[in-house]
């Protein structure tokens, strides 16, 4: 049987098959695109530019306020000279300092990654620069958080789903898209992330990390039970793969904890929680908040349960006395 076209001719957009293809050129207009396509590198590569476009247009607007007569400190520029974008700043920089460029803030984290890569250093550490600002170290959030999302990801996408900047720009874009609240396109790059690393056998860490992230998008969407499953497998694989004293161990101990209580498994939450606590003290100290977390955590599961009795109440205020458990944790 011979070969079923699955791309484009001439712009090279994939398709499932043939009736793919002559749908997309009958309904959503391929024909006027297809040139448009082709000069932006391909399917991929130009609906990754066409989102970033309107995510930056996004991110600029909403610190419009915030950003009114300052200049970016990068290229000292208050409109971008050649697309007249916009400042943004959503960082914890005060003063005149952490205005900038979306396209500026890429640019930088671009560069220092490729320095990496040619000085054949340690990745990680440069990546920050793609999701947290090089002034103050604070993680970005919100629409910029999202915005850079696209950048990186429009940045490493032609890269082979082996290369680690493109398995990590996808779970950045996940992360952007979930900080902007898109959780529903998170959902999708994030379920796509974590396939791709399982099938190509990233490290248990890196599919832990896919995990929580994908778990914490379901909880956002309502579906309580798959979230729930995910995080029993990524408490239990760091407890596996990194011991109970792992300071992640414990925050993934808590997670699924919660995860249990949302659907009322409160008897598990509760032995669970005895377990961690004692641990938590110890590895993390007494007045740690991440330990606040926990005991906090352990103090609801005594007196939401169904079956509370006049003793867990008062073991959950004696919990939360004893621990001076401080209101502004929570």
């Amino acid at each position: 049987m011979p070969d079923l076209a699955k791309q484009c001719s001439r712009c090279k957009t994939r398709y499932c098959g043939p009736a793919c293809q002559a749908q997309h050129w009958k309904e959503c207009g391929h024909d006027k695109l297809c040139k448009k396509i082709r000069r932006g590198g391909g399917g991929e590569q130009y609906h990754a530019a066409k989102e970033y476009a309107k995510a930056i247009a996004v991110a600029a607007k909403a610190c419009a306020v915030d950003t009114q007569g300052q200049t970016c400190y990068i290229c000292t520029q208050a409109l971008d000279w050649k697309t007249k974008e916009g400042l943004v700043h959503m960082c914890t920089c005060r003063g005149t300092s952490g205005f900038a460029h979306v396209s500026c803030l890429a640019e930088q984290a671009k560069i220092l990654c490729e320095e990496a890569e040619y000085n054949n250093l340690d990745m990680n550490p440069r990546f920050l620069r793609w999701y947290a600002c090089s002034l103050c170290n604070q993680q970005y959030h919100g629409v910029v958080m999202c915005a850079l999302g696209w950048a990186c990801w429009k940045t490493y996408l032609g890269r082979p789903e082996e290369d680690q900047a493109r398995g990590m720009a996808m779970t950045q874009l996940g992360n952007g898209l979930y900080d902007a609240n898109h959780y529903e396109d998170a959902l999708i790059v994030q379920e796509t992330d974590l396939a791709m690393k399982q099938r190509l056998g990233a490290s248990e860490n890196s599919v832990l990390v896919a995990q929580s992230n994908l778990a914490t998008t379901y909880d956002m969407l309502g579906r309580l039970e798959q979230a729930l499953l995910i995080l029993r497998d990524v408490y239990v694989g760091h407890l596996k793969f990194y011991g109970e004293e792992d300071s992640v161990t414990l925050a993934a101990a808590n997670n699924y904890a919660t995860s249990l209580m949302s659907q009322r498994h409160f008897e598990e939450a509760k032995s669970l929680l005895l377990k961690t606590i004692p641990v938590a003290r110890r590895v993390l100290g007494e007045s740690n908040e991440p330990t606040l977390r926990i005991r906090m955590c352990y103090a609801l599961a005594l007196y939401e349960g169904p079956g509370a009795t006049l003793g867990d109440l008062c073991e959950a205020v004696n919990t939360l006395e004893r621990w001076n458990v401080p209101r502004g944790v929570f």
